[in-house]
């Protein structure tokens, strides 16, 4: 154990690309915690995922021995956080976990949106930032420009330490400020334990691997601990530190991050943002953690085998161990048979967890179309939560709906302002603000209903700004909305997987595109099929797929023409049997239709 006066507790944040990860890397590689012959890029970023696409996903946290170059020695905790607008719970937790942070910002592009959600998420935690310039040997680098923005939009005075990542130009400085202007951990060593939980993994062979800070006390092997919020006892058969892999340690002491394995199996019996205590000396109030995730997004996830429904079971079990920041209820659907209702941070939250679940369990599903949570009043003044549109009230029983908004904001060059307040305008958005950065750059912020941003903004957002628009958004409340339930109905018969909830004002043209795009995606029948789109009880589009037809009269060369139109006839008189008891077999690719809408429209 070391000395609380000995430890930096620090993560690194920033907007994403602007890197985060490659800082993590040098550090470590500086440190001698990585050997260089063992580095390789985002060392960090363990998750396949998360090296094809080149972002952080999960939060990871790796302890550094240093050695000053005035002979001191160190003991550095480092958590790297993602920079995706999805995944700010992640950094959250995080900074539970820390005293300070470092605030990465690139010279080539400035301060952007996420750069300045994190910074604001650091200051209301009281972390102390130290502002990291990267990127400064790029000949494209700003760094007064930047520096200016610094001080300006995010109103930190501290110096920046200037540096460049990748090449590891000034990174000794980074080291130094970490040490001089990181305050160390105020924990009592001889006080009863207490730990906070912030982050959680799964191992089939030894179970649940906690991920904890210690802020007070001493947690050790053979200690006999409960969970504050759940209360679970446990013994504790092992504790230690990750560098970046697990290494076993006698105990962990006030101040220090590590992990603690209590052969738990049952993934239910612990929580990310849980306080560790010791059974003997319980604590009477939990750690202050961080703020609990609030799914915004939601999306029914069913096999397309349905044998497959306990391993989809299995693996969301698994995975929420590791993610806790979605959340799934059982579902079931009359045309999709039996799934889940999975709630989710943004969309790309969801194509994470729904690629993880494919690539990791080997599942084969289908994913509905994603909406937001409305609330319904009806005329008995009940208030009723809708997260399904299947769940929606009938029309008659509505007296009132609330669609939930978010403070949008969008860092941009002025070139592009036009087509990005057209876009924005699309989307009903209500202007709240512009402030210019640069000569060059912009901030603008509108209020935006959520439901607007779930399907397609974020991709034309950058198709319109050519790539160069970064965003950030965070919930102002439930406004009133005139908004209805779209259903589609096929062969006369609704589909409630791909029923959604839009605005009243734009459900003729979703209807039309709906059904255009469905007769594309649905197969020849041997009987007529129409395809429906309904608002209120009313039709408000459709479009027709004509049955196939087979030629019957094919053997009759020449004859009778009597002949020929009584086997016509009788084909007839079998598609309208047919019509009355067929049924129409949906692709998956039907399902996905309402996401391609809004693109292939524009």
């Amino acid at each position: 154990m070391s000395a609380p006066d000995r430890i930096r507790n620090f993560s690194i944040i920033a907007h994403i690309d602007h890197g985060k990860s490659t800082l993590a890397d040098r550090l470590l590689e500086m440190t001698g915690t990585i050997a260089r012959r063992d580095m390789q890029a985002q060392i960090m970023d363990s998750m396949e995922l998360e090296r094809e696409r080149g972002i952080t996903i999960k939060a990871k946290a790796v302890r550094m021995d240093y050695v000053s170059p005035d002979g001191e020695t160190w003991l550095l905790n480092l958590v790297d956080t993602p920079g995706h607008v999805d995944f700010t719970y992640e950094v959250s937790r995080a900074l539970a976990a820390c005293e300070g942070a470092l605030l990465v910002v690139d010279a080539t592009q400035g301060v952007q949106a996420q750069t300045l959600a994190n910074a604001t998420l650091a200051q209301a935690v009281g972390l102390r930032i130290i502002p990291v310039i990267n990127k400064i040997d790029l000949p494209s680098s700003d760094v007064d420009g930047t520096l200016e923005q610094i001080f300006d939009v995010l109103k930190i005075v501290e110096d920046p330490v200037l540096i460049s990542a990748k090449s590891g130009e000034g990174c000794q400085g980074v080291l130094d400020a970490i040490i001089k202007e990181i305050p160390a951990p105020s924990g009592d060593p001889k006080a009863p334990l207490s730990a906070l939980i912030f982050d959680s993994s799964y191992s089939t062979f030894r179970g649940v691997i906690l991920l904890v800070r210690v802020v007070d006390g001493t947690m050790r092997k053979g200690m006999r601990v409960k969970f504050f919020s759940t209360g679970t006892e446990a013994i504790i058969e092992e504790v230690g530190f990750l560098k970046p892999k697990m290494v076993p340690s006698d105990a962990l002491g006030a101040g220090e991050a590590g992990y603690m394995i209590c052969g738990i199996k049952d993934i239910h019996t612990v929580r990310v943002g849980d306080t560790v205590m010791e059974k003997d000396r319980p604590l009477t109030q939990p750690l202050p953690g961080y703020k609990e995730a609030k799914p915004v997004v939601f999306a029914g996830i069913f096999p397309i085998d349905q044998t497959e429904y306990t391993a989809l079971k299995y693996a969301l079990d698994k995975l929420n161990l590791e993610d806790s920041s979605f959340n799934y209820t059982a579902d079931s659907s009359q045309a999709l048979g039996f799934g889940y209702r999975l709630g989710f941070l943004g969309l790309l939250h969801m194509d994470i967890v729904k690629e993880r679940l494919t690539r990791e369990f080997n599942l084969d599903l289908i994913v509905t179309a994603p909406n937001v949570i409305y609330r319904v009043q009806t005329y008995d003044n009940k208030w009723i939560v809708i997260d399904n549109p299947a769940k929606f009230p009938a029309h008659g029983d509505i007296k009132s709906i609330e669609e939930p908004y978010v403070l949008l904001t969008i860092v941009l060059p002025i070139e592009h302002q036009e087509p990005v307040l057209n876009l924005i305008k699309e989307r009903r958005g209500v202007y709240v603000g512009i402030e210019y950065l640069s000569p060059t750059r912009m901030l603008i912020k509108y209020e935006l209903p959520l439901a607007e941003m779930v399907v397609n903004f974020y991709d034309r957002l950058k198709s319109v700004s050519k790539g160069y628009a970064t965003l950030d958004y965070q919930s102002i409340g439930d406004r009133e909305s005139d908004m209805v339930k779209l259903e589609i109905l096929i062969h006369a018969e609704p589909v409630d997987a791909l029923s959604q909830i839009v605005h009243k004002d734009k459900s003729q043209d979703i209807g039309r595109k709906l059904c255009e795009k469905l007769k594309e995606l649905i197969d020849r029948q041997n009987f007529e099929v129409a395809i429906q789109a309904r608002v209120d009880g009313k039709i408000i589009a459709r479009e027709t797929i004509g049955a196939k037809r087979k030629d019957v009269i094919a053997k009759c060369y020449g004859g009778d023409i009597t002949r020929k139109k009584k086997l016509l006839g009788k084909q007839k008189e079998g598609k309208k049997r047919a019509k009355m008891v067929g049924s129409v077999e949906v692709p998956q690719e039907a399902f996905l239709a309402v996401l391609k809408i809004d693109e292939d429209s524009n």
